[in-house]
């Protein structure tokens, strides 16, 4: 998705490309497929996005996005290290239990992923054939993952007077971050959108002691009506 999106963006920087947008529409509904990944956690996700646009002024939107993204625990898309955990200084200090360090202990889980944001979008519509466009990130997001804990753990941990975490979790927080990208537009109503967007949250703060930094690839087309004069 990387390469697919760097060799997009390089093509239709070389189109000549010379007519200035008039015409300009109204509102803007863009669906596709997204995947996003979180390398701290070893996360890999893929799903779908929903947003929705109202044009303010031919450079200013405002809208919101919902999007929902999902893994499989049993093709090990995701994993926690045993040292980014609340739990380290105790998996740390556990050798004379016999228990490995931390460094070796591998926590798979499979999630759910659910993220809803609102807010501004800047265009960028120098040329007829593509409108290039940036966004701040802010919004919510939830997740549900169901963790596969070590067999060792729950013994590990009493010995040691922690409580054993349960094994499905739940948390919602806030994120931030940055985004852009650009739309090719087939025609005045109906375009194809590649978007990527980082944003930076703290999941599972109960657990995970860093935050965590995401992105998100998007492609998928856009849908456009009314008239913004």
């Amino acid at each position: 998705m990387k390469r697919l999106f760097l060799c997009s963006l390089v093509l239709l920087l070389a189109l000549p490309l010379l007519a200035q947008q008039e015409d300009i529409n109204r509102y803007t509904v863009f669906t596709g497929f997204d995947y996003m990944s979180s390398p701290a956690r070893n996360l890999t996700e893929r799903g779908f996005d929903i947003d929705f646009g109202v044009t303010m002024k031919p450079w200013l939107a405002l809208g919101g996005d919902f999007g929902a993204f999902g893994n499989d625990i049993f093709s090990g898309a995701g994993t926690i290290n045993g040292s980014e955990t609340v739990f380290a200084p105790l998996f740390n200090g556990a050798g004379a239990f016999g228990v490995p360090p931390a460094s070796s202990i591998h926590v798979p889980f499979g999630s759910m992923t659910y993220t809803f944001a609102a807010g501004p979008q800047f265009y960028l519509r120098k040329w007829s054939g593509v409108t290039f466009f940036a966004r701040p990130g802010f919004g919510g997001i939830h997740e549900i993952a169901n963790i596969k804990f070590p067999q060792q753990l729950p013994s590990l941990l009493g010995l040691l007077g922690a409580r054993v975490p349960t094994a499905n979790q739940s948390d919602t927080t806030y994120f931030v971050g940055l985004g852009g990208g650009f739309d090719l537009n087939i025609s005045k109503t109906v375009g194809m959108r590649f978007a990527c967007d980082w944003v930076n949250t703290h999941l599972f703060s109960n657990l995970l002691v860093n935050r965590q930094n995401y992105v998100r690839l998007s492609v998928g087309p856009t849908f456009r009506w009314g008239t913004y004069k």
